[in-house]
C-alpha cells in the first residue's frame, strides 16, 4: 500500500475575466474525507465515485477561493473525470471561475484537505498569456496572492526550495537510510565486533564519499523523472527506499554490505529520487518554471540533508 505523500494538482489558465480550471484529487484522499466507497468492498468504482460527483464538486470547490479586486469569482463544474498518476487514480475536476472584471492581480485560497492531513500540499500552475506562475499551498500558506502582469523567479525559486526542505524533514524514510547508511562510517568491524575508528580523518573520507554518491544519484533521477524521461509506479519506489532502509539497518547490527556503502548509497540513490520527483512530476510545468521548481527543490533537499548529516557526525 505504498504511496508518496498527499499532493493535489490545480491548473489554472486565465482568459480575459474567465478562468478554467483543472483540479487533480487522490481518489483515495477523497475517499478517506468523504467515505467513497459505498459498498465497502476497499476499491473505488467509476460508479461510485459518478453517483458522488456533485457532493465531490461541492466538497472541493468549497474550499477553493478565487478573488480578483477583494470580489470572489464564481466557481462551476465543467466535468469529471478519472486519471491515473504514478501512485493511483485521480479524480479530474475541470470547472470554470466567473470573474467580475479582468484580473491583474489574483488571490487563491486553498484548504483542501488540511484539516485531516497537515502534510497535504497543493501544487499550483497558473497559466496567463505568455507567463506561468507556481506555488505550494500548505497548512501555514494556505493563501497566495499573484501579480499576473509579472514573472516571480525567485519567488517560485525560495518556494520550491522551502518545499525541498520541508521534504526531507518530514521524510523519514530518506532520513533513516542515510543515517543508517553512515552510521558505521564511524565504526570498523574487527574479530566478530564493532570498534571505534582510528582517525577523523578515515571517518570523514566515508562520510563524504556516501553523502556524494547519494546526492548524485537522486539528484539525476529527481531530473530525470521531474522532466519526464523516466516514470516508475510510486509503490514500487517506495517498497524499495523502505528495503533500502532495513538493508542498511541490518548493516548496523552485522555486517552484510561487502562493497564500499558509496556504492549502496549511489544505488539507492537513484530510487530515493524518485521519491523526491513525486512533489513535481505531476505538475506538468513548462520548460522555464520546470528549472526554476526542479533548481530550488533540489538545493532545498541537498541543504536540509547537509544540516543533518552536519549533526549527525559529530554525535556518531
Amino acid at each position: 500500500m505504498a504511496h508518496k505523500p498527499s499532493d493535489s494538482y490545480l491548473r489554472l489558465e486565465i482568459k480575459e475575466n474567465a478562468i478554467n480550471g483543472q483540479w487533480d484529487i487522490a481518489l483515495r484522499d477523497l475517499d478517506y474525507a468523504m467515505g467513497l466507497d459505498a459498498n465497502d468492498n476497499g476499491a473505488l468504482s467509476w460508479g461510485e465515485v459518478r453517483t458522488q460527483q456533485d457532493n465531490i464538486s461541492s466538497y472541493a470547490l468549497s474550499r477553493l477561493q478565487l478573488k480578483v479586486a477583494d470580489a470572489g469569482c464564481w466557481n462551476q463544474l465543467q466535468n469529471l473525470l478519472i486519471d491515473h498518476h504514478s501512485d493511483g487514480a485521480y479524480a479530474v475536476l475541470q470547472f470554470s471561475a466567473n470573474c467580475p472584471t479582468r484580473p491583474t492581480n489574483l488571490h487563491v485560497q486553498y484548504g483542501l484537505f488540511f484539516d485531516l492531513d497537515s502534510l497535504h500540499r497543493g501544487l499550483l500552475k497558473i497559466h496567463h498569456e505568455a507567463t506561468t506562475q507556481t506555488a505550494v499551498f500548505s497548512p501555514e500558506q494556505s493563501a497566495v496572492q499573484f501579480d499576473l502582469t509579472a514573472q516571480t523567479f525567485w519567488r517560485e525559486f525560495f518556494e520550491f526550495g522551502r518545499e525541498g526542505v520541508w521534504h526531507i524533514w518530514i521524510g523519514y524514510d530518506h532520513i533513516l537510510f542515510l543515517i543508517s547508511l553512515l552510521l558505521p562510517s564511524v565504526l570498523l568491524w574487527k574479530s566478530g565486533q564493532w570498534e571505534g575508528a582510528e582517525s577523523f580523518r578515515q571517518v570523514l573520507s566515508e562520510v563524504l564519499s556516501i553523502i556524494t554518491a547519494f546526492t548524485l544519484a537522486h539528484s539525476i533521477t529527481l531530473s530525470v523523472a521531474t522532466m519526464g524521461l523516466v516514470t516508475l509506479p510510486s509503490r514500487w519506489v517506495e517498497s524499495v527506499i523502505a528495503g533500502s532502509v532495513i538493508l542498511a539497518a541490518m548493516h548496523n547490527l552485522f555486517p552484510v554490505i561487502h562493497i564500499r556503502r558509496w556504492i549502496v548509497g549511489f544505488v539507492f540513490g537513484l530510487i530515493h529520487g524518485f521519491g523526491f520527483a513525486s512533489v513535481l512530476t505531476d505538475l506538468r510545468l513548462p520548460t522555464t518554471s520546470l528549472f526554476v521548481a526542479l533548481a530550488g527543490f533540489n538545493i532545498g533537499v541537498e541543504a536540509c540533508q547537509l544540516v543533518i548529516v552536519s549533526a549527525f557526525l559529530p554525535l556518531a
